[in-house]
């Protein structure tokens, strides 16, 4: 149990606080149009074409979990009927990671969703976050669930909220920092400080 107050972290960890929202009703899509040249395709149950996607989408907020994984734990999820991979393609490249997770009967974790840089700022994410919704509760769910941490993009929460989601409970997670384990690379992530031992 933590208490109230500062607590020493130990060198080559970081912290993060995971916010974990849900919605137990499909809530409104809003109809936006794909920006301009965009299209939404089906993703491919292929380990490197997810590792490519993967880690341009998720290496500006240190997404490292499934890096850690071997390629045949990660071949056995993409290869999971259950699973759900989708993409925003643009110019002939896959720009966006969309990874709905029904393997939890009743239930879809949007496990991943994201952008590359390529795609933020041009209404993308509002037109992905209308197909998750719409394909989430297209099957035979009673929950919709996804969480977010402070490592993600200060306007994830805010952005999920809006879509819909609401919190309903937080944690803190101390992990070994991917930038020092050489997970990642040491430049990433430069909004959270790489504390060296």
């Amino acid at each position: 149990m933590l208490t109230n107050g500062l607590h020493d972290l130990p060198k080559g960890k970081v912290p993060t606080i995971v916010t974990h929202l849900e919605m137990t009703a499909p809530a409104p899509t809003r109809g936006h149009p794909a920006p301009d040249g965009i299209t939404f395709e089906d993703g491919a149950r292929d380990v490197s074409w997810y590792r490519d996607v993967f880690d341009r989408v998720g290496r500006p907020w240190m997404w490292f979990g499934r890096r850690v994984l071997s390629d045949g734990d990660l071949l056995a999820i993409l290869s999971d009927p259950r699973v759900a991979l989708y993409t925003l393609r643009m110019d002939g490249r896959d720009e966006a990671l969309l990874e709905l997770d029904f393997r939890q009967s009743g239930e879809c974790e949007l496990a991943y969703f994201g952008l590359t840089p390529a795609l933020i700022g041009t209404g993308a994410g509002r037109y992905l976050m209308d197909h998750a919704i719409r394909l989430a509760w297209a099957q035979d769910i009673t929950r919709f669930h996804v969480h977010t941490c402070t490592f993600d993009s200060q306007q994830a929460l805010a952005f999920y909220i809006r879509s819909g989601f609401t919190p309903y409970k937080q944690q803190v997670e101390i992990e070994d920092d991917p930038r020092l384990t050489g997970v990642l690379p040491r430049d990433v992530g430069s909004h959270i400080p790489l504390l060296e031992g």
